[in-house]
């Protein structure tokens, strides 16, 4: 699919931009989206009885397990052109920040500095307990470690149905879309909220706001622009046309 001049102008100009990335990035480097990685033994496990606090209380070493497969698949994955590519207009552009609804942390391993990881980060640790960040030396497999400061079980620092957003990344977020003059919504259904608010927001403070999905999805023909097209070939060439190198 052609790039609209007025994409490429209004990027190669912008100082402040905003991205908001979903599960279609990263399921380019293999790692299936939050659904599509219920097979094997977990086929017969909804999603939803595994990612809450009620099923953490009921069987945490089950919900321990299904993370444990999840970091695995993670792990065999590489950051692809898409990843590269928003790491490269990070560099370029001085106000850039990168929203995620990603808990692989394959943005960081990219080379992206500022990055909001709105619902977590798989490879991230908190107390169930006392809700505080826990280191882990060693990561156990089979069930969750004890607290080393109250004995809690620790609980990966993601967030489950039924909790809020941590405020903090949220307030960046929302501040991020409001001050942007551009807005891209890469590989998101916009069907998640509250995350998928933040383009809306973004245009209705003035922003242009650009949609880059494989498919059309709840956003469509709310946003200025659209295109329809993998975002590993998509992103590289705009940032190739903006700014005259392909990452």
């Amino acid at each position: 699919m052609e790039i609209p001049d007025t994409l490429i102008e209004r990027l190669r100009k912008a100082r402040c931009v905003a991205v908001l990335t979903g599960a279609g990035v990263s399921a380019e480097s293999g790692v299936p989206t939050f659904r599509n990685a219920q097979t094997g033994l977990w086929a017969r496990y909804d999603p939803g009885e595994l990612a809450s606090p009620a099923a953490f209380r009921a069987n945490p070493a089950l919900v321990w397990q299904w993370y444990a497969y999840r970091r695995s698949l993670v792990a065999a994955a590489e950051p692809n052109p898409g990843h590269i590519a928003l790491a490269e207009l990070e560099r370029r552009i001085a106000d850039f920040t990168l929203i995620t609804q990603n808990v692989d942390g394959l943005h960081h391993r990219a080379g992206s500095q500022n990055v909001v990881e709105l619902h977590g980060n798989l490879n991230r640790y908190r107390c169930f307990a006392d809700d505080e960040p826990v280191e882990l030396t060693t990561v156990p497999q089979d069930a969750p470690p004890p607290c080393p400061r109250c004995g809690g079980l620790v609980r990966p620092d993601v967030v489950w149905f039924g909790e809020l957003l941590p405020p903090r990344a949220w307030r960046v977020a929302v501040a991020a879309a409001r001050r942007c003059e551009l807005f891209l919504c890469v590989g998101t259904s916009g069907v998640v909220h509250p995350a998928a608010d933040l383009p809306l927001i973004a245009r209705s403070a003035g922003a242009y706001t650009v949609e880059i999905n494989i498919a059309p999805g709840a956003l469509n023909g709310l946003l200025d622009l659209h295109l329809y097209a993998p975002s590993g070939h998509m992103l590289p060439a705009l940032a190739a046309a903006a700014f005259g190198n392909a990452p």
